[in-house]
């Protein structure tokens, strides 16, 4: 492989239907010298492998594929896109369900020939019959894949599903034929049925997947296709693959936006429901960040674009979800054991039972003249030949390594659907069985907890002062200062009505305050310290007011005239909306909540009071987070999660037993975490904690009932109690129980109000 060669080659292998035949396709990648880490995701059906130096080409990756059994739809060094991934599954459901239809035609003759043939009148020539119609079910259109598949995992020494649908099917038909020179029962009819049945569950379990993996792909199509830029003075459009990072675009009302971008002019509501889960438009004006897909509902907006490509937060979003499909879930260890070792120990189960009946068939007889009494299809009267070779299909057929294989995978695919659509990314399984775990909750204050930007909160005047007059004087000094002390105040003012007048003089004393003069006043604001520096007159009746503000973690100003106090001005880093509620629902949980912060202890205190926050530790430096959460690991065992923002806040993710992150803040803290809140809300952490156990609980449910469903159903068989046709009946059940299960996953978050339930 040469050095221009990429480091990631992506297969896409549609017949990779489960863990079970993700393992294979793993094991027989990783025999190739120069091959790194692999990752399998079920969901799109892809196999992403990492290629050292000198390692194998796409061609080399998809012969091994090939040679395990599994047909490679296509073989890209670059990420796959939405429209050729969308192509790619259609073109294999399609053929799916070509293969069925051109099965199921003559399968329904030779059912319907085959009822009077056995009940009423034999029909002359009826073996030849069933003999014709059943060759090409179980040879050609419909049975040629699997067999294929058989043929190249066989020769490869690994064992795949199709490898009991063969041997299930093919032995059936050629012992049928016997029936030509010696008069037999004949098994070509439930030959054929087998092959059948089997196209049917590879059918549906296409359909019931690509319901399980709807969300994922509705967000990989919803990005918009062109975009109106401007160019040289006129407005174009252009694909948006064609955009580059500065670019203006126009978006009209009802446009989506087209890549990640800046507001440079307008006005406007987008609808951010894609990204954020929240239906309620959010509001945006210059300066504003956008996020491409989204929607423009009704101002015209000039955006300049910023991520586009890869780099945008829709791909990112995109591969997160990838990653995690494609993640292993610890409990799922126990199920890879056996899924590796099942196939062989069929075939050998099938063989004891084929050798059991045909050396004590007198020993075995007593069980079915017992199953006769309630099971109608069992026939004790029947030959030995007949009951082994029964008997040792129904073995082949009823044994299902895919329910197993679906139990995890399934889960996650809608898991990772009804996270995204709530703005909830879990990177990895790990991190989900992880989650549901934790006792103690770690959060960061600003940011987090609180807005990260101070705010005016409180205004109180001297005796005789109103508080227009304070506000308007304090705001048209602050005006003229970028502090954000400053920058508050003069926001602040604007939301209650109060204006600005001119202000000359103005001078700044750094962090100590500022002061200018305003019409014929010199005004001075600043902290107590500089106030009395200056002989301001009146401080002493404030005292009390300046206490109890800062008791409540508030900044507080003195606001004086021509040497007088007029009046206090306080602001604050406000709480989000929903913080005292999100706390709450981590009590409901049982979480036992912890507040490291490297504010001083009053302001943190303040803050925990306010929210209900259950232990504090304040004056914490970014350094210090780290240790601070290994004394809590300590303490409380390894079931801590932490949940923050910004770039000081990394370290602290990653030593967190499971990191979260709020999207909206530094992109490094985001790619330390495990698990990505794209709402900038706290409720979002009750949210994906009720996901995370709801989806853990779906992957228990689904691999006890297969386990329990195999352990159960293989000794049935084997002693003669279940049909082959029955067998892989319940087989296909099996299978789509195990989606069907995890789907219910929607149905439980569906009427759910963002913050999930519990039950």
């Amino acid at each position: 492989m040469s050095d221009s060669t990429p480091n990631m080659i992506t297969l896409t292998v549609p017949g990779m239907g489960s863990d079970h035949c993700a393992g294979i396709v793993r094991k027989t990648l990783e025999r190739l010298d120069g091959v790194g880490t692999i990752q399998t995701n079920i969901a799109n059906h892809h196999v992403s492998v990492t290629i050292e130096a000198n390692g194998p080409d796409g061609d080399t990756l998809k012969k091994a594929v090939e040679g395990a059994g599994y047909d490679v739809a296509a073989v890209q060094s670059d990420e796959e896109d939405a429209e050729s991934d969308t192509e790619i599954e259609e073109a294999y459901l399609s053929q799916a369900r070509n293969r069925l239809i051109i099965a199921a035609i003559p399968t329904t003759l030779i059912m319907l020939l085959m009822i009077p043939h056995m009940f009423w009148q034999p029909i002359p020539g009826y073996l030849a019959i069933v003999a014709l119609l059943a060759f090409p079910v179980v040879f050609l259109y419909g049975g040629i894949a699997t067999h294929k598949s058989t043929w190249r995992s066989l020769k490869n020494g690994t064992f795949n599903m199709d490898v009991l649908i063969s041997m299930g099917s093919l032995p059936p038909y050629l012992i049928g034929l016997v029936g030509f020179v010696y008069t037999m029962t004949s098994f070509i009819e439930m030959a054929a049925t087998i092959m059948t049945f089997h196209l049917l569950g590879r059918y549906l379990e296409a359909l019931a997947k690509g319901r399980a993996s709807q969300a994922i792909r509705r967000l990989m199509t919803l990005g918009a296709k062109t975009a109106r830029v401007e160019r040289d003075g006129e407005e174009i459009e252009v694909p948006v693959k064609e955009l580059a990072p500065g670019d203006i675009m126009i978006v009209r009302p009802g446009d989506k936006i087209p890549t990640d971008g800046e507001v440079v002019e307008g006005e406007s509501h987008l609808d951010e429901s894609l990204a954020t889960g929240e239906s309620i438009p959010v509001y945006k004006s210059t300066g504003d960040s956008v996020i491409g897909a989204t929607i423009n509902k009704e101002g015209r907006l000039r955006v300049k674009a910023t991520r586009v490509g890869g780099d945008t937060f829709l791909s990112q979003v995109v591969r997160l979800i990838d990653q995690a499909q494609g993640s292993r879930v610890p409990i799922q260890e126990f199920a890879d054991r056996m899924t590796g070792r099942f196939v062989p120990a069929v075939l050998a189960i099938s063989l004891a039972s084929l050798m059991a009946w045909a050396l004590f068939p007198d020993a075995l007889r007593p069980i079915l003249d017992w199953g006769a009494t309630f099971l109608p299809w069992v026939n004790p009267e029947a030959a030995t030949p007949t009951l082994a070779i029964l008997a040792a299909v129904a073995v082949l057929v009823i044994a299902c390594p895919c329910a197993l294989g679906l139990a995890t995978p399934t889960a996650l695919m809608v898991g990772s659907g009804i996270g995204a659509e709530r703005g909830i990314l879990i990177r990895s399984g790990e991190a989900i069985q992880t989650f549901k775990d934790v006792k103690v909750m770690v959060l960061d204050k600003t940011g987090t907890i609180t807005r990260g930007e101070p705010k005016l909160t409180d205004a109180v005047t001297a005796e005789g002062v109103e508080e227009t007059r304070l506000l308007t004087l304090a705001v048209s000094v602050e005006n003229a200062s970028e502090h954000p002390i400053a920058r508050a105040i003069v926001e602040g003012a604007k939301e209650r009505d109060v204006k600005p007048g001119e202000v000359s003089e103005f001078r700044s004393t750094g962090a100590r305050g500022v002061s200018g003069k305003v019409g014929d006043e010199t005004v001075l604001i600043g902290n107590r310290r500089l106030l009395e520096e200056e002989g301001v007159a009146g401080l002493e009746a404030l005292d009390d007011a300046m206490s109890e503000l800062e008791g409540k973690g508030r900044t507080v100003v003195i606001v004086a005239a021509d040497g007088q106090a007029l009046g206090l001005v306080a602001v604050a880093d406000t709480l989000k909306e929903k913080s005292v509620e999100a706390i709450r629902g981590m009590h409901d949980l049982g979480l036992h909540v912890v507040m490291i912060t490297g504010d001083n202890e009053r302001a943190a205190r303040a803050v925990a009071d306010e929210v209900g926050i259950d232990e504090v530790q304040a004056g914490v430096l970014p350094e210090g987070k780290v240790d601070a959460i290994r004394a809590l690991q300590k303490k409380h065992g390894n079931h801590v999660a932490m949940v923050g923002d910004g770039i000081n806040d990394a370290a602290a993710l990653k030593q967190a037993n499971v990191g979260i992150a709020i999207g909206a803040g530094a992109d490094v803290a985001i790619e330390a975490a495990d698990v990505t809140l794209v709402r900038g809300e706290l409720t979002a952490v009750v949210d994906a904690m009720h996901l995370s156990r709801a989806t853990y609980g779906k992957i228990v449910q689904n691999l006890i009932w297969a386990s329990a469903y195999n352990v159960a159903a293989i000794p049935i068989a084997a002693i003669g109690l279940l049909h082959p046709m029955i067998g892989v009946i319940a087989m296909t059940a099996s299978s789509l129980s195990v989606i069907g299960n995890s789907l219910l996953l929607k149905r439980r978050f569906a009427t759910s109000s963002p913050q999930g339930d519990s039950k």
